[in-house]
C-alpha cells in the first residue's frame, strides 16, 4: 500500500506541473497568437482546428522524450543530471530572450490571415508544432524535473506529464479561440497587458530553472 506522504508528494508535483503548464500556455507566443489571429479572422471553429493540430503535435514530442530520456535515466544517472542542468540553463536563456524582447502583443496580422479549410488548419497547427525543434528542446528542459514516482515506469510518467500538458494546452488555447474577440479588445484597451505577460514568462522560466537546479532525480 502506498504511504500518505508518497501520495501527497505525487499530487504536489503534478499540481505544480499543471499550474506551470497553464501559465506557459497563457504567455503570448507564436502558437497562441496564431490561434488568436485565425479565430479573429475566420471564426472560432478555425481557431479550434489550429488548437487541435498544435495539441496533437505534442504526442510526437512526448514520445521522443519518453523513449529517449528514459533510456538515459536507466543507463546513466550523471548524464540525466547533466540533461536537467542543461535544461535549466536553457530556461534561463529563454527568460533572457523574453526580457530583451518587445512586450507588445501584436494581433494586427489577423486582418491579413488567409482563410483555410479546417483540415488544412489542423495540419498547419500540427506541422508548426512537430517541426519546431524549440518545442522538443523545451520538453527536454521542462519535463524531467517533474517526474513524480520512483517506482512507476519512466515512460509512463512522461506520457502522464505529456497528457496533462496537452489537456491544459487544449483548455487554454481553446479558451483563447472562443474568447478571441474579447481578448483582442482587452489587449488594445490595456497596452500594459503585454508587460504583465512578459514578466510572468520570465518568472515562470526562472522558477522552473531554479526547481531543476535544486531537484533530485
Amino acid at each position: 500500500m502506498l504511504s500518505l506522504d508518497f501520495l501527497v508528494v505525487n499530487h504536489v508535483i503534478l499540481i505544480a506541473f499543471t499550474v506551470t503548464s497553464a501559465l506557459l500556455a497563457l504567455s503570448p507566443g507564436p502558437d497562441n497568437i496564431f490561434v488568436l489571429t485565425q479565430s479573429l479572422a475566420h471564426g472560432v471553429r478555425s481557431g479550434i482546428a489550429v488548437v487541435l493540430g498544435l495539441v496533437s503535435g505534442c504526442i510526437i514530442h512526448t514520445t521522443l522524450l519518453a523513449f529517449g530520456v528514459s533510456e538515459v535515466i536507466k543507463r546513466n544517472d550523471n548524464l540525466f543530471m547533466a540533461i536537467k542542468i542543461a535544461g535549466a540553463l536553457y530556461l534561463v536563456y529563454l527568460a533572457y530572450k523574453v526580457y530583451v524582447s518587445d512586450a507588445k502583443i501584436n494581433v494586427s496580422s489577423s486582418e491579413n490571415a488567409k482563410r483555410k479549410g479546417k483540415t488544412k488548419l489542423f495540419w498547419t497547427g500540427f506541422t508548426m508544432n512537430v517541426l519546431n525543434p524549440k518545442v522538443t528542446i523545451f520538453f527536454l528542459a521542462f519535463f524531467p524535473g517533474f517526474l513524480f514516482s520512483d517506482s512507476l515506469n519512466t515512460v509512463v510518467q512522461f506520457y502522464v506529464l505529456g497528457l496533462l500538458f496537452m489537456l491544459v494546452t487544449l483548455f487554454v488555447f481553446g479558451s483563447i479561440a472562443v474568447l478571441s474577440g474579447s481578448i483582442s479588445r482587452f489587449t488594445m484597451q490595456h497596452p500594459k497587458t503585454g508587460d504583465f505577460f512578459k514578466w510572468m514568462q520570465i518568472v515562470v522560466f526562472l522558477g522552473i530553472a531554479v526547481y531543476l537546479f535544486i531537484s533530485d532525480k
